[in-house]
């Protein structure tokens, strides 16, 4: 059995943690097809689960990850991880609580920081750059907003537990002299974002070497969904520097018959031939279109939920159109949800993460219809401006 089950809330998370293992020599797997067969797990260091809680309802959240770590019991994997968002969106206390209860625990820790993404927690309150979260672009999510800046605050809106022990970190010295603090019991259940997953990796006696980058096509090729003002701005960046532009109707988009359809896979073939030999990025937003967006959204009664999940699916396909039509290209896709409804669109249920390229930034590889691509992913709100461009000349 793993070592380690790692239970995160979506795609991105998953693997921007597994990672901290796997650049440490740890042979680790992310899986999204749950329920999965501990069976299976037989030669892994460390079990990543995307067991996509994050915008579920909170007793959904629960039983998933009650149901997770239970199963983590049941097979005797000494240590388990419970990764939460690094803006702390999502069931947050639901996830906790459930943690505790599937393991039988009356409490653990929890270290929300990530001081190498200026992500800190200062008394209690989480920070975005020196912001508190709540005020932060996080707190503007339109999915997701985070009402609270107080990480206590913020769990019981969800739980009444009194066992979740809340650290503040500013540094990774903080973060390390917290896991040491812990000892090994202390560590049977923890919980936190990548940045905790790093210390953790390496408590853990993890000590290997990342994998060497491979060998791949030179151009690169952005599916993006989020509209996270970080990214925003990297795009904006990368337009600027060379990058070829395309965003999705607010037809297509929004659509539910589109993904798939043959409008969808010719659109893939033209967009293939507009982009040439040049660093591209195809994105579900166009601010053009807003007005046409919002009347559709209007016209067709669709919630937020909806809206949600028919652009990340159609920017998936979209995207996967324009690769089997043909293209050679160093992939990337930003978004848990966009990056879960590609593998899907693509039927792939796991991934390997390889090492990290940029901070933040995993570099992963799937196999689709018997050629293997090469995918980079990323959280919506981490990187420079200049991200894209810094990824595009290496």
């Amino acid at each position: 059995m793993p070592k380690l089950l790692i239970i995160a809330d979506d795609f991105t998370g998953a693997l921007d943690t597994g990672v901290q293992f796997a650049s440490l020599g740890a042979k680790s797997l992310v899986v999204t097809d749950l329920p999965y067969d501990m069976k299976s797990s037989e030669g892994l260091d460390v079990l990543i689960y995307d067991a996509e809680t994050r915008h579920t309802s909170s007793e959904k959240a629960y039983d998933t990850v009650r149901a997770a770590t239970s199963c983590a019991k049941n097979h005797n994997i000494p240590f388990v991880y419970k990764k939460t968002d690094s803006g702390l969106r999502g069931n947050i206390g639901a996830e906790l609580a459930g943690a505790m209860d599937g393991l039988g625990l009356d409490g653990m820790a929890f270290v929300p920081a990530f001081p190498a993404m200026k992500r800190i927690t200062r008394g209690g309150v989480h920070y975005i750059d020196g912001v508190p979260v709540s005020q932060s672009m996080f707190g503007k999510d339109p999915f997701e907003p985070v009402r609270h800046s107080a990480v206590k605050d913020i769990i019981a809106e969800q739980t009444d537990k009194s066992g979740i022990r809340v650290y503040d970190a500013e540094t990774d010295g903080d973060m390390m002299n917290i896991a040491n603090q812990l000892g090994v019991e202390g560590l049977s259940l923890t919980a936190g974002c990548a940045g905790f997953g790093n210390v953790l990796a390496r408590v853990l006696g993890f000590n290997g070497k990342p994998a060497e980058l491979p060998d791949m096509p030179r151009r690169l090729f952005m599916i993006c969904g989020s509209v996270n003002p970080v990214t925003r701005s990297q795009m904006d960046y990368a337009r600027d520097n060379g990058f070829r532009y395309i965003s999705l109707s607010a037809e297509q988009k929004l659509n539910p018959t589109w993904p798939g359809s043959p409008e969808c896979v010719k659109s893939g073939a033209e967009w293939l031939a507009e982009i040439g030999n040049v660093d591209a990025i195809l994105d579900a937003n166009n601010p053009d279109e807003t007005a046409k967006t919002d009347e559709y959204i209007r016209s067709h009664g669709m919630n937020i939920d909806a809206v949600r999940v028919n652009i990340s699916r159609s920017v998936a396909a979209g995207g996967l159109a324009v690769i089997e039509a043909g293209l050679e290209a160093r992939l990337m896709c930003v978004g848990g949800d966009t990056l879960l409804a590609l593998m899907n669109a693509a039927g792939i249920h796991e991934l390997v993460p390889l090492r990290e390229v940029e901070r933040g930034v995993v570099l992963t590889s799937f196999t689709h219809r018997g050629k293997e691509y090469y995918i980079m992913t990323k959280s919506g709100g981490f990187g420079e401006k200049d991200l894209l461009v810094k990824l595009a000349r290496k």
